[in-house]
């Protein structure tokens, strides 16, 4: 069964699920019909069985989140968005571009953690920010000009097709 990949589980359910288990393994109903009712494999609700024997309900309650611990705590999370709203230049760098490496020394400046720049993009996903590039685009550039040469110019001097009438010379039609 297993979760699809990208795909988050939700672990109140889960619990729920086993939780549900748990009261019909009570009931007297046998394994085989448990994880019918409950649709899971059979092998889950005999683990989830021989849990409830030794450990009871406490047993299958849901497990804490694995992995590692985060390194930032929610309100650093936080104050690190209020940061990043008030852009790059509020912090003495020229352009108003945030990249890795800027982001990881505003991190850095302000929890102390230090981050590799391939993991600050986790951090900015997570935070709901987006990799986005700027339009580079001359501070010159004339835009009534680029439409009229568009229109007017382009389709003056544009080859156009040889006008109908003898055939192509790759033409394949049979005559």
């Amino acid at each position: 069964m297993g979760n699809p990949a990208g795909v988050r589980r939700d672990f109140a359910a889960l619990e729920a699920r086993r939780m549900e288990a748990a009261r019909l393994l009570r009931e007297g109903l046998s394994q085989a019909e448990v994880a019918r009712r409950v649709g899971v494999h059979r092998q889950s609700v005999n683990r989830w069985a021989r849990e409830l024997e030794q450990s009871g309900m406490r047993g299958l309650r849901q497990a804490g989140h694995t992995g590692r611990p985060a390194k930032l705590s929610p309100a650093q999370l936080r104050e690190l968005e209020r940061a990043l709203k008030r852009g790059p230049e509020a912090l003495g760098y020229q352009s108003g571009l945030w990249t890795a490496g800027r982001v990881r020394e505003l991190i850095e400046d302000q929890t102390g953690v230090r981050y590799h720049e391939d993991h600050v993009w986790r951090i900015l996903r997570k935070l709901g920010w987006t990799c986005q590039r700027p339009i580079g685009r001359a501070l010159e550039r004339d835009e009534a000009a680029i439409r009229n040469w568009k229109k007017v110019e382009w389709p003056r001097i544009k080859k156009k097709p040889a006008a109908s009438g003898a055939p192509s010379s790759l033409s394949t039609k049979a005559d």
